[in-house]
Formats: C-alpha cells, sequence, structure tokens
C-alpha cells in the first residue's frame, strides 16, 4: 500500500517564497517542488539566495521533493555545451537545498535526433550522477519523451541514472492516453507523479474533473507501490507569474474559473485531497 504525500508548485500560489510557504503550511502541506523564487527560476539563484531559501523552508519545517528546473527544455540544435554548464549549476542548487531531485525535460525539436539527445540528456544526466542528484525527467509537450514509448526508451537508456515523473495532462496535450495506456508502460518506473488533469481539448482542470483517469491512476499505484509517493501539485488554473516562460510554443488552455492564484491553488488541493479520500 502507497503512503501518498503531498507536494506542490507552490510558486502557483505566490512569486514570494514567503507567501509560497505560508500557503503551504495553511493547506497542511509540508513538501514543495521549488521552481520560482521571488520572481526568478530556481536556476538563476546565486549561491547566496539558494542558501537564504533552504534556511526559510528548514524552518517553517518544508522539505523539498525535487527541484524544478528548466533543464533539457532548449532546441537540441542549441548551445548544450551551456546546457551542461547550467546543469552544474542546478545540481549545485539542489544540494545546497538539501534535494536529491532534480526535475528535467528532453528537448526540442528532436524529430529524427534521437542519438544526439541521447548524447546531450547522457552529459547532463552524468553531471547530477557525479552531484549525488537524480534527473528525473517529465513527459512534456513537444520534447523528445513527450510520449509514453519514448519515455521508456528514455529509462532503458539511461536505467536508475533517469528518474520518471508522470504527468497526466501532458501526456493529453500530446494526444497520449494517460492510463492505462501510458501508465501500463511505465507505472512500475515511476519516481514520483505530477497531479494535473485536462479535457480531451487539453484544458487544464482540477484532478478527476478531465479525461486522466487520476483516480484509476493512484488506485493502481496504491496496490503496486508500498512506501511513500510523492504527488506533486500542479494546478495551472490560473495563470500565474512565470507562465510565460515556462511556455513553448502553444500555450497551454485554462479555464480561466478561479479569480487568484490562491483559489486556483486552494481548488487543486481539495480535488485531489477528494480522491484521495476515496482511496483504501
Amino acid at each position: 500500500m502507497a503512503k501518498f504525500r503531498l507536494s506542490a508548485f507552490a510558486d502557483e500560489y505566490s512569486p514570494a517564497l514567503d507567501e509560497q510557504i505560508s500557503g503551504l503550511l495553511s493547506f497542511g502541506i509540508d513538501k514543495i517542488e521549488l521552481r520560482g523564487v521571488d520572481g526568478k527560476n530556481v536556476s538563476e539563484l546565486t549561491r547566496a539566495e539558494a542558501e537564504a531559501a533552504a534556511k526559510k523552508l528548514s524552518a517553517a519545517g518544508i522539505t523539498l521533493s525535487a527541484v524544478g528546473s528548466p533543464l533539457g527544455k532548449i532546441d537540441i540544435g542549441g548551445d548544450i555545451d551551456a546546457h551542461v554548464e547550467l546543469t552544474k549549476r542546478v545540481a549545485e542548487t539542489a544540494n545546497i537545498l538539501g534535494c536529491r531531485r532534480v526535475r528535467g525535460f528532453s528537448f526540442y525539436k528532436t524529430e529524427g535526433k534521437r542519438g544526439e539527445v541521447i548524447d546531450a540528456l547522457g552529459r547532463m544526466i552524468e553531471v547530477c550522477s557525479a552531484a549525488g542528484v537524480l534527473y528525473c525527467h517529465e513527459n512534456e509537450k513537444n520534447i523528445y519523451g513527450d510520449t509514453a514509448e519514448r519515455c521508456l526508451d528514455l529509462k532503458a537508456a539511461f536505467g536508475e541514472k533517469l528518474g520518471v515523473v508522470f504527468d497526466h495532462a501532458n501526456f493529453i496535450q500530446c494526444g497520449v492516453e494517460p492510463y492505462p495506456h501510458a501508465f501500463g508502460l511505465l507505472g512500475d518506473k515511476l519516481t514520483y507523479l505530477h497531479i494535473k488533469d485536462a479535457d480531451a481539448d487539453g484544458t487544464v482542470v482540477p484532478a478527476g474533473e478531465g479525461v486522466g483517469k487520476i483516480r484509476e491512476t493512484l488506485e493502481e499505484v496504491n496496490r503496486r507501490y508500498d512506501g511513500e509517493v510523492i504527488l506533486t501539485l500542479e494546478p495551472h488554473l490560473h495563470v500565474f507569474s512565470g507562465l510565460d516562460a515556462l511556455e513553448h510554443g502553444e500555450k497551454t488552455k485554462l479555464r480561466g474559473t478561479y479569480a487568484t492564484n490562491a483559489e486556483a491553488f486552494a481548488a487543486a488541493v481539495g480535488a485531489l485531497r477528494s480522491i484521495l479520500e476515496g482511496i483504501k
């Protein structure tokens, strides 16, 4: 039986770290996937800024489930050497923050360039591995690993040096059935899950309101896994500071149902907890 632990991208609650912390505590969440800190992406933090963030989070009793980096979110034909250097910086930041997981991606414009993807990603993974950090690959629109089959290909190529992050909404937006298809291929290889659901047209909605079958997925996770399973809320239910910087090409479709980030965040938390209450 799984022990589900909630984490969150709290920069969707507020860009300010102090407010992220108070927001998480108000919802009884003691983990964070740190992505935005006082208006800066986590990959841009100086050592002093990372140390200050670590001190604030520790004082509040909040630990990191992962560092939500943008690694691998460049074209495969871009400056890979510079990106490897950025990987070194992110891995160092992860260590300052006391975190052993870095979320990353597998490049844009990769058609016919699998070998280049493997070479570039391999260099980044080795940097992380040498620093004692696990590179955790998230399925994302328009990157190499946007389908379950290519996520599986990456996992086969890198084995235990690569973690697997499962995002239902991202699969839906790529025309991939999250459950049972994608989960059938990746279900025994998961490192953690992002909780984000979507309608058939890709519009992001609270967990359980879309076609992702998040409830069915978590019921099967509960049957398969013994021990802690991280569920990281990534609401994407309201426009938040930094959203544009995360997008590449087509913009994420938002319903616009919620008036504020706090209201959207509360809806995301409530929807997931409602699902979890029904899982025995």
